[in-house]
């Protein structure tokens, strides 16, 4: 039998806990037969919501006991040393022991963030972890970062990203030397904020990553790059745009088909391959954005997330797990370190 992929769930964090954490866990334990999950939480609320579950293996689910709950609109530094029995902290601290593997919210993200910086640390030579979720294209999918932790980053910050995010895509979705573009408001050198000025002309220099220059937004969804490198209030805004205008469409599109008879009888022949498209297009089938450069695993899903992204999300660090992408990114940072 493979060993067991040891992954924490924050059962109290988002806007759909714990029904939501709950469901993910026991759907995730009898799709795979490979993951032990941890329920970080109050008990008696998490076994309530367990018990409305059969046919599932009890032994692979099991409660930790957290009293606490950070909410959204509390500072999260202050949340994390306060909360020391908050189920984010509870949850982190059981990956920093290595008494688990991997750890999964739908919590506050600054007190994931901090806290995952704090409580499981940075790996040797990581100088900020970035948030990174992949998005859908016409492709496949792209690696989005960062997306939300530093909202102030430095140039040698995004270089960081790009090394990061290059080890990612080969190793996680074995794209053979990806394609690594930075965000900009043209495709000329030139052009940009101070910000990215400043940091084209590192990435052009950067061995060891495919660096094929600026991307524009609008060229996102097109899939030209495999690795999106940009500042987090950049990559938020780009990843809340893409959710927006996605969830809209679907919705005008659902709209149209049921104007007259006849759109409705065509929505009907249309519906399975429509179906699967949109499912290509769906964020929660990617699972959640994993805090990069730490020494532990560390995913965020979206404060909204249902059980298919938070399941999703579980799969991906039993993923991450078996190719050791924390320790080849560390690796790979202490390496170029060596060299320059």
């Amino acid at each position: 039998m493979a060993e067991l992929v040891k992954v924490v769930v924050d059962a109290m964090g988002g806007d759909n806990a714990p029904v939501e954490p709950v469901k993910a866990a026991v759907e995730a334990v009898k799709e795979r037969k490979d993951i032990l999950v941890f329920l970080t939480g109050q008990r008696p609320v998490i076994e309530k919501e367990l018990a409305r579950y059969e046919g599932y293996s009890k032994k692979r689910i099991q409660i930790v006991e957290a009293s606490e709950v950070i909410e959204t609109a509390e500072p999260p530094v202050n949340a994390i040393r306060k909360k020391k029995d908050s189920s984010i902290v509870v949850g982190l601290n059981l990956v920093k022991k290595q008494e688990a593997d991997a750890f999964v919210s739908s919590g506050s993200t600054g007190a994931v963030l901090v806290g995952g910086q704090v409580l499981v640390g940075r790996s040797k030579g990581v100088e900020r972890p970035p948030l990174a979720p992949l998005i859908p294209t016409l492709k496949g999918v792209s690696l989005l970062v960062d997306c939300g932790a530093n909202v102030d980053a430095r140039p040698s910050h995004l270089v960081q990203f790009a090394k990061m995010g290059s080890i990612y895509m080969e190793n996680v979705l074995g794209v053979k030397n990806p394609k690594v573009a930075i965000v900009n408001n043209g495709a000329e050198e030139e052009k940009g904020n101070a910000l990215v000025k400043a940091t084209f002309p590192l990435l052009k220099e950067c061995k060891g990553i495919n660096f094929i220059g600026s991307i524009e937004a609008r060229d996102i969804p097109e899939g030209l790059a495999d690795v999106i490198v940009c500042e987090a209030f950049v990559g938020n805004v780009i990843l809340k745009l893409y959710e927006g205008v996605g969830g809209a469409l679907v919705r005008k599109i659902k709209a149209g088909m049921m104007t007259s008879l006849r759109s409705k009888i065509g929505a009907l022949l249309v519906k399975p391959a429509l179906k699967a498209t949109l499912k290509d297009f769906d964020a929660s089938e990617y699972g959640g954005a994993p805090l990069l450069g730490l020494k532990g695993l560390v995913v965020k899903t979206h404060g909204s997330a249902k059980a298919v992204e938070i399941k999703h999300a579980i799969f991906q660090c039993v993923q991450f797990k078996h190719q050791r992408i924390n320790e080849k990114i560390a690796e790979h940072i202490l390496e170029q370190e060596k060299q320059e």
